[in-house]
């Protein structure tokens, strides 16, 4: 079963599961709504918990939506687990955005959490209450925290739910790219197959939960370096670096990238598709689907 509100603006899109459509149910259904979620988690025996609104500039304009979407939907489900299905395993879908600005790099689970937005103070609580329901009253629940995730079926009507997605996008469009800062801010990305298989290790381990892990990319690569083999891939695009508009340089994280030593050495769990390999799969994907995204 699929739960989605399918609001508008977020990603939610019917064409995302064309092939497999025949096989799922899909219940259009808000997280939030306590009523609902008392029936839909019942029989159930995983959750994987992708439900969130990831747009940091969106948490800045409207924290209230962000807090809904964020922290009382996690409470939504996790109470109606607690009612009427403590057996379930639920699997949490984070972010590095928890940890803000990074003290030392790579970035591993003892570094600090301190957000620089509203967005990363509300998953950091949303994790929190998994974590805490996981110990209080044992409902099983591990948190994965993602770093930039690409590849097929990402939102890309619009550039606020992550920039790999919208360079793509643009990219195919012909349109020019904007780098804002100097471009030579550090970033590590999973492609969707490496994300897709952490979350089955981490849901088919008993010893995950109670636990939060880093995901991690192969390799580390500037936004410059990162559009020029983009370029490379799509056979033309140009690119210009600009300043940082005011509203997002306040809460820019600088470079950031991963450890993933633990869910390696704990779970197995290592990203396999480099990211060249990753990109050119996306192209090709948005190339031939175009038309159900942009």
């Amino acid at each position: 079963m699929i739960v989605d509100s399918l609001i508008e603006d977020y990603g939610g899109n019917m064409f995302n599961i064309e092939p497999i459509k025949d096989k799922v149910m899909v219940n259009i259904a808000d997280v939030r709504d306590e009523s609902s979620m008392l029936y839909l988690v019942k029989d159930k025996d995983y959750i994987f918990n992708l439900a969130g609104q990831v747009s940091h500039i969106d948490s800045m304009l409207n924290p209230y939506i962000d807090l809904e979407i964020n922290c009382r939907s996690q409470l939504s489900m996790l109470e109606a687990c607690k009612k009427n299905n403590k057996n379930v395993k639920i699997i949490y879908a984070g972010t590095r955005q928890q940890y803000g600005k990074p003290d030392y790099l790579p970035v591993d689970e003892k570094h600090p959490v301190h957000p620089t937005d509203v967005n990363g103070i509300n998953m950091m609580a949303g994790e929190w209450y998994h974590i805490l329901y996981n110990n209080v009253y044992g409902i099983r629940a591990v948190s994965l925290r993602l770093i930039n995730t690409y590849g097929p079926r990402l939102l890309l009507k619009h550039n606020r739910q992550g920039f790999l997605g919208w360079f793509v996008k643009q990219l195919i469009d012909g349109e020019e790219i904007k780098i804002f800062g100097d471009g030579n801010q550090i970033r590590d990305f999973n492609y969707i197959d490496d994300a897709v298989d952490a979350f089955l290790i981490a849901g088919a381990s008993e010893k995950s939960f109670g636990n939060f892990y880093n995901l991690g990319g192969t390799e580390r690569t500037s936004l410059k370096d990162l559009v020029e083999i983009m370029i490379d891939i799509n056979g033309r695009g140009s690119y210009s670096i600009i300043p940082f508009p005011e509203d997002r340089k306040k809460i820019d994280i600088g470079d950031f990238y991963s450890d993933f030593t633990k869910i390696k050495n704990e779970l197995g769990w290592k990203p396999e598709v480099s990211l060249r390999e990753g990109l050119q799969k996306t192209f090709e994907y948005y190339k031939k689907y175009q038309g159900y995204y942009f």
